[in-house]
């Protein structure tokens, strides 16, 4: 018999009290409800300034364009109160190597070593670098995505409707190929522009179209999809302003919304939550501005036409988008994002409203929570109305290995859903992850539509990025 979601709601709210609750420094901040806390940073949730993934909120440059890893902790036995193994044997590579590297790895070979908390990433490489200087605003770069998973992830079994990303079972998908391409728009020594473009092609692009807007324009029923589940997608394409504490983008964007995102490399896990993909919307057409003149405080406001729409309005698509991120200590960071108005096709023209809450919180120089909730009220027309609640424990070993556990309720027109997500990321280079993953769904409903929804489902991908 499966625990039911409040005792693991609750199990996994209180474990990381009781582990090693030692002091680090703050987390990078990065995109609104993403925070770098932990050696091991799976993701920049839109990444950085040289161009990874998206650029909302750039942190620090990071050198492999999209995944950043910092560098092993000097002494990362203590850090768990071990023997550290590399002082017993770093002599033997001395003369060889001085002494960077040692525990059976060969003085220099890349990967893993004997001591397992101490790895060896390797240089990252940039197609970037080949012909930019670090100091350029221009970017460009891109990633590759694939996986194999098990089983669909369904939410009625009489017409197969598998509300997720991964919906392809048994085969190896491609899942996402993605470029972008773009000039960093640089405010501090007065007005600049900058803009960004991003084009993807694979079994996750049909769902990322803006398929809130009017059929047959952007991307949206134009001809891109290809059959078998393949097709494309624009999901980026604005201009920006900046100056000083403030800027502006203008045009189609990804969202503030929620904690996970659609770009592969900035998710710990390989398959996504229910409330990600039924309850968050992907894109934004229209303005949206960002000042962070205060300390530790972002804030964000402006209109756009409406959930997932292209450069059309949708049954008058139009609303508020906006919120704030605040650094509430050194290690926990705190967004509140909400929209309100016409959502477009989602909302059946009515007025929504919905908001997300994202909690991030540093425990340890290894060890990292996240608590996030969505609500969404669209309206009486359409009858969609949802609330989720996912919780997050991420543990790294090194820079190269980690673990992470996901815990979600999701409750969508009365009927309640749980998942159980617990997998690794394993880096073999600055490049490349792999992510195998064990999740577990399932719903107490006795509903016969419904029982297909409990199943386990076992998935691996790798993401290779440049």
């Amino acid at each position: 018999m499966r625990p039911s979601p409040v005792a693991w709601l609750a199990a996994l709210a209180a474990a990381p009290l009781s582990l090693a609750p030692a002091a680090m420094a703050a987390g990078e901040l990065n995109q609104p409800g993403m925070i770098a806390t932990t050696d091991f940073e799976y993701g920049d949730y839109y990444g950085a300034a040289d161009g990874s993934p998206s650029d909302a909120i750039p942190p620090a440059p990071l050198p492999s364009a999209t995944i950043q890893a910092s560098s092993p902790a000097p002494n990362a036995f203590a850090a768990v109160g071990a023997t550290p193994c590399c002082d017993l044997c770093e002599t033997d590579c001395a003369d060889a190597c001085g002494g960077d590297v040692c525990c059976g790895s060969s003085c220099g070979g890349g990967g893993f070593s004997f001591c397992p908390f101490h790895c060896n990433l390797g240089e990252p490489f940039a197609v970037s670098s080949l012909v930019l200087n670090e100091c350029s605003p221009w970017f460009f770069g891109g990633w590759t995505q694939a996986g194999i998973h098990t089983e669909n992830t369904r939410f009625s079994v009489e017409d197969n409707d598998a509300l997720a990303f991964n919906d392809h079972p048994g085969r190896i998908n491609l899942h996402q190929q993605w470029l972008y391409f773009g000039k960093n728009a640089d405010g501090s020594d007065g007005l600049d522009w900058g803009f960004r473009a991003d084009i993807m092609y694979g079994t996750d692009a049909v769902k990322t179209q803006a398929f809130g807007g009017n059929p047959g324009t952007w991307d949206y029923q134009n001809g891109w999809d290809r059959g078998g589940g393949y097709g494309g997608a624009l999901p980026q394409l604005y201009g920006e302003l900046a100056c000083g504490d403030w800027s502006v983008k203008m045009g189609h964007f990804f969202t503030l919304v929620g904690y996970e995102v659609v770009a592969a490399p900035d998710n710990f896990f390989y398959s996504h939550a229910f409330t990600m993909f039924n309850s968050e919307p992907f894109t934004h057409t229209g303005a949206l501005a960002t000042y962070s003149g205060f300390e530790n405080v972002e804030f964000y406001g402006g209109w756009v036409a409406g959930w997932d729409t292209g450069f059309t309005q949708n049954q008058g698509g139009s609303m508020w988008l906006g919120g704030a991120s605040v650094g509430v200590t050194d290690n926990v960071n705190l967004t509140y994002i909400n929209y309100i108005g016409n959502f477009g096709a989602k909302s059946a023209g009515e007025t929504g409203y919905g908001h997300s809450v994202v909690a991030n919180c540093t425990i340890s120089d290894r060890l990292n929570y996240v608590f996030q909730s969505d609500y969404v009220d669209a309206g009486d027309v359409t009858g969609f109305d949802s609330i989720g609640v996912n919780q997050y424990l991420f543990y790294s070993f090194n820079d190269c290995l980690a673990a992470g556990a996901r815990m979600e309720w999701y409750k969508l027109d009365g009927t309640s859903y749980q998942g159980l997500t617990y997998g690794l990321n394993y880096k073999c280079h600055s490049n490349i992850i792999v992510r195998p993953e064990l999740r577990h769904n399932w719903t107490n409903e006795n509903d016969a539509d419904l029982a297909d929804f409990n199943q386990t489902v076992f998935g691996v991908d790798a993401i290779f990025t440049y």
